[in-house]
């Protein structure tokens, strides 16, 4: 899923993303709101990691979303 449909989906995918990155606070999650580069950065802070690292986990995160998808449509 590419982060335009991501933030186009927000709402149903932040579920997910919450999942994923437990540490992230409410008023963090309020500040992403679907932007990529929020949410690296948050990543980031939370965690203590490498933007590189925490920039990773984002995309490894939105491919998974996107095989959920593309799994889910295909069972229709």
């Amino acid at each position: 899923m590419n982060w335009d449909r991501i933030a186009g989906n927000w709402k149903q995918v932040k579920g997910a993303a919450r999942e994923q990155w437990g540490k992230l606070t409410d008023s963090d999650w309020e500040t992403v709101a679907g932007q990529k580069d929020q949410l690296v950065g948050k990543i980031q802070e939370r965690y203590g990691i490498t933007r590189d690292e925490a920039q990773k986990q984002a995309d490894s995160w939105a491919d998974a979303q996107r095989d959920a998808e593309m799994h889910s449509s295909t069972r229709l």
